[in-house]
């Protein structure tokens, strides 16, 4: 089978993913955290939500399918929380196309669904989600995988 064909077969499913999801093939855009640094992309049709005052993150909609969301947020944990939560001795189970390892949940519920991440830098917890109705979110799986794997950490000299 030729290169080209080989091509064609893995990226089909995606583009039509991508096509379905009213994202426009090669539409883009970077949200890049003014605090903590760090970036991924959302499709440029979609609707920012209020980011919050303290500037820790930003969530974006997309706006034929308002029940679809991505969200990416940084937060120095609390000793607490940070002690009894599951993500901070779980092993490392994904790795981002920046070559940093962390910790990826699904979470299938009978209305909404998600798809977690957790990055950990310093003292600094890193976290992505997407999410969707349920009976849709395996439409969307793909499309969420991808942006987790393109999220980015600044680097360790930022």
């Amino acid at each position: 089978m030729g290169v080209a064909r080989k091509w064609a077969i893995a990226f089909t499913p995606l583009l039509f993913l991508l096509s379905s999801c009213s994202v426009s093939q090669n539409r883009w855009n970077t949200y890049q955290n003014p605090r903590y640094k760090f970036e991924f992309p959302y499709p440029s049709n979609w609707e920012s939500l209020t980011m919050p005052s303290n500037l820790d993150g930003e969530a974006f909609r997309d706006p034929d399918n308002p029940s679809v969301e991505i969200r990416g947020w940084a937060q120095l944990p609390d000793t607490e929380s940070s002690s009894s939560s599951s993500t901070s001795t779980d092993s490392p189970n994904f790795t981002t196309e920046q070559g940093v390892t962390g910790q990826l949940r699904v979470e299938v519920g009978v209305d909404t669904s998600l798809m977690s991440l957790t990055l950990n830098q310093g003292q600094v917890e890193y976290h992505w989600q997407g999410q969707a109705d349920s009976e849709q979110f395996a439409d969307y799986y793909r499309f969420f995988n991808y942006i987790a794997r393109q999220y980015q950490l600044p680097s360790s000299n930022e």
